[in-house]
């Protein structure tokens, strides 16, 4: 089964490091595919079956996972967190009134699934928080296999969160039957991909559609009929987001009167910001360069990995006008700069 991992992982460009091998090793070995027969015996002891992996962002955990789930034949469902715990809270709804709802959805997921993936498991609401401890604990019970992946170790789940303890209490029950496994490494896959990107197309000009097929290579969860998105409690414009990258449209996002303090929540929350629909402007379209070089300000300053595409409309003549010449032969050096591979890894 190794092989057969690392030949498909190869074929998308990634060479397995070590720390990565091991941990599918590890995996392969805990598993059994029958159900009945998921507690395998390994160095006299019974092997755990869940497996919670957490590292940093771009590391491979969840090409590493989905791979590994790949070679499977069972019955398993993937999910982002946000999606399953979406999914959980209308299922407790429609259950509302009803003893021991919990229960409920975990008997109803455990005649679906086999093995259940969650990606991105990262509690920061309250609601949420009062619920997944005892769900999982269900459903570990029932005999469900569990892969949770995240940026952070268990123990820093849900910080500073309201009623965290009952939360803890709830999480320690079922933490215990999981194989913790820190994923780190000094490559980061998805910048790579995402920088790598346009390497070996010739002109460089990409549809939406294009753009959709980078997000869906590099992002598990994705919404492209949000085009609406608030940023200090003010809505604007976007193409696409999720709790990791924004999809803006130039054209449409810096005609809106947005700011310096917009840019900079921006800047904090999204890890990647995908920018395209450039157009050449003026002295007549000044406010829309004027917003643009802000922006470009603050990312530069906090290092925000940005993927520009820019089309037909070179960046280095954005602009024609003469009211910000100064400003602009800065922000087109920024943008030359943050544009290559150094800037964006």
């Amino acid at each position: 089964m190794i092989k057969k991992i690392l030949n498909n992982l190869k074929n998308q460009g990634i060479k397995v490091n070590q720390v990565q091998s091991d941990l599918l090793e590890e995996m392969i070995d805990s598993l059994s595919i029958n159900k009945s027969s998921i507690n395998v015996l390994k160095n006299n002891r019974v092997n755990k079956k869940n497996f919670y992996i957490w590292g940093d962002v771009g590391r491979g955990k969840t090409i590493m996972t989905k791979s590994f789930l790949d070679s499977i034949q069972s019955k398993k469902a993937i999910f982002h967190y946000i999606d399953f715990m979406q999914d959980i809270q209308s299922q407790l709804y429609s259950l509302s009134g009803k003893k021991n709802p919990i229960e409920k959805v975990a008997q109803s997921l455990n005649k679906r699934y086999e093995i259940i993936f969650i990606d991105e498991f990262q509690v920061e609401d309250v609601a949420d928080a009062m619920i997944v401890g005892k769900l999982l604990d269900n459903l570990n019970r029932l005999g469900v296999i569990l892969y949770l992946t995240s940026n952070v170790h268990p123990n820093d789940l849900y910080k500073n969160g309201l009623q965290r303890k009952k939360f803890i209490d709830d999480m320690s029950l079922i933490i215990k039957s999981f194989n913790i496994y820190e994923l780190n490494g000094e490559i980061d896959y998805r910048a790579r991909n995402i920088v790598n990107e346009d390497k070996d197309k010739l002109n460089q000009v990409y549809t939406d559609e294009e753009i959709k097929i980078v997000i869906e290579k590099n992002f598990f969860n994705k919404d492209y009929d949000k085009n609406k998105f608030q940023i200090n409690s003010r809505e604007f414009s976007c193409k696409a987001y999720s709790k990791d990258f924004i999809w803006l449209s130039f054209n449409i996002f810096f005609s809106e009167p947005n700011g310096s303090d917009d840019y900079i929540e921006l800047s904090k929350k999204m890890e990647w910001i995908f920018l395209n629909d450039f157009r050449v402007c003026d002295d007549e379209s000044a406010d829309i360069i004027r917003r643009f070089i802000s922006f470009i300000d603050v990312c530069y300053r906090d290092r925000t990995r940005i993927k520009f595409f820019f089309g037909s409309c070179s960046y280095k003549n954005l602009y024609t006008g003469e009211k910000l010449k100064i400003l602009w032969d800065r922000c087109k050096s920024r943008l030359s700069e943050m544009q290559t591979s150094n800037y964006l890894s």
